[in-house]
């Protein structure tokens, strides 16, 4: 019998049987790990099995392929700071749905589980969580090997005037380096270089730049998925907001 005990945040569920449910968890030294809940749809354990939810698990099975059970102990239930809030209910979603479509089965990734946890802490904070979010994805893309660069420009070497990042190649582009190829480069909005004021406008447009390789780098080279659509839900949570 092969067993670990983890803590872990709850990203997904889906029926198994009659009274079970499979899950999806994001642990600390395990990485997106699946097994079953036997009575995952108890009264006593579903209230447990919230997406967002901090657990303590322990996986068993017989063989390390195998898709094995979890117990589950709760530590931090998150579902009243969403629930409460649109704009926080959008972004749990967001979160849970692009590691469950981006992170590799069983790899362990401590830096961004920790920013995750981070990041889930502070739902229902309007005031911080947009800006916590974007840096969120950015470390996303750098923990998957798609970080953008923005220390200077791709073409000149200089950090002066970057308004711009290259599709190509994730890199910062200044007003001169890009020259006849500025209609074909994405906006660098100060926000996103951690620099000028973090409106909801900004976030929003620097979104658009972290989104475009999330969709057309990193999940397409996972294969043909679309990017979860609760990240269009959440980006257009924060513009309203």
């Amino acid at each position: 019998m092969i067993t670990w005990t983890d803590d872990a945040a709850l990203l997904a569920t889906r029926p198994f049987g009659e009274s079970s449910v499979i899950v999806e968890v994001f642990s600390a030294s395990h990485g997106r790990h699946a097994g079953v809940v036997r009575g995952g749809t108890s009264r006593k354990v579903a209230p447990m099995l919230q997406p967002g939810a901090q657990l303590a698990v322990t996986w068993k099975a017989r063989l390390d392929d195998h898709l094995g059970s979890f117990s589950v102990e709760p530590v931090r239930s998150r579902a009243a700071a969403a629930m409460g809030d649109r704009l926080a209910l959008a972004g749990l979603n967001a979160v849970c749905g692009l590691l469950v479509a981006i992170l590799p089965e069983r790899e362990a990734h401590p830096p961004l589980y920790a920013r995750t946890i981070a990041l889930l802490d502070l739902l229902g904070q309007t005031d911080v969580w947009p800006l916590a979010y974007l840096r969120w994805e950015q470390a996303l893309l750098e923990e998957m090997g798609y970080g953008l660069d923005l220390s200077a420009c791709a073409v000149r070497g200089v950090n002066e005037e970057l308004i711009y990042v290259s599709p190509r190649s994730g890199r910062a582009v200044s007003r001169e380096g890009a020259g006849e190829w500025a209609d074909r480069m994405l906006p660098l909005p100060p926000v996103l270089a951690g620099q000028g004021e973090a409106s909801a406008s900004e976030i929003v447009r620097a979104l658009g730049t972290t989104g475009y390789f999330l969709e057309n780098r990193l999940i397409r080279s996972l294969g043909d998925k679309p990017i979860p659509p609760a990240r269009a839900r959440l980006i257009e949570a924060i513009a309203r907001s």
